[in-house]
């Protein structure tokens, strides 16, 4: 008998409701930003903000966008199919997605889910243009690539958007897309290492 985590899709969600719900408790909780969003000059010395820093909101609709983000993800993962091994790739590219901002110590301070939700997105859409459908693998992928893109995050650290209450640091999203494309990578060739009998 399968276990409930090991059906397709349901690790993953597994994975968006744990961002979901330590957001939530960080927001009831309400500690001072500074405890525990990412901060450059600390990665060393306090790692865990690689992954406490997913949890930190700085408005209510910044709550309500990551929060409409992750949700989305999940449903997508899970129409995917997303297998353990991928939940477990968005797990490991949830603190990479942090670590990624140290190009840019210009972003003293990073708080939010968005960088770990545009992992989830690359993750999955890798997985759907490997599995099928891949039309829909591609349309998002040129969707993401087309976002990013136009963010430029190569730029400032920190833009302010139309209708957004908060500035929104571009390089999040990138560092997270690429942090799930690598941890998708390396995923497979986990997967095809054990198919192989290595």
């Amino acid at each position: 008998m399968i276990a409930w985590w090991q059906r397709p899709g349901r690790a993953w969600c597994a994975v968006a409701a744990l961002l979901a719900t330590g957001s939530a408790l960080v927001l009831i909780g309400a500690p001072p930003s500074t405890a525990l969003d990412w901060q450059p000059r600390l990665a060393l010395g306090e790692p865990w903000r690689a992954l406490s820093a997913a949890f930190v909101h700085y408005s209510a609709l910044h709550v309500i966008g990551n929060a409409a983000g992750l949700a989305i993800v999940a449903a997508y993962g899970a129409a995917a199919r997303a297998p353990v091994r991928l939940a477990l790739a968005w797990l490991v590219a949830w603190p990479l997605t942090q670590f990624g901002l140290l190009v840019q110590p210009a972003l003293a301070h990073y708080g939010g889910a968005s960088g770990v939700v545009h992992a989830g997105v690359a993750i999955a859409t890798l997985h759907l243009l490997d599995v099928g459908p891949r039309w829909v693998g591609g349309l998002v992928l040129a969707g993401l690539v087309a976002k990013i893109g136009l963010e430029a995050p190569w730029g400032e650290p920190l833009r302010h958007f139309e209708g957004f209450d908060i500035a929104i640091a571009p390089l999040a999203h990138a560092s997270g897309a690429l942090a799930g494309a690598l941890c998708y990578a390396v995923a497979q060739v986990v997967a095809g290492d054990r198919r192989r009998g290595r």
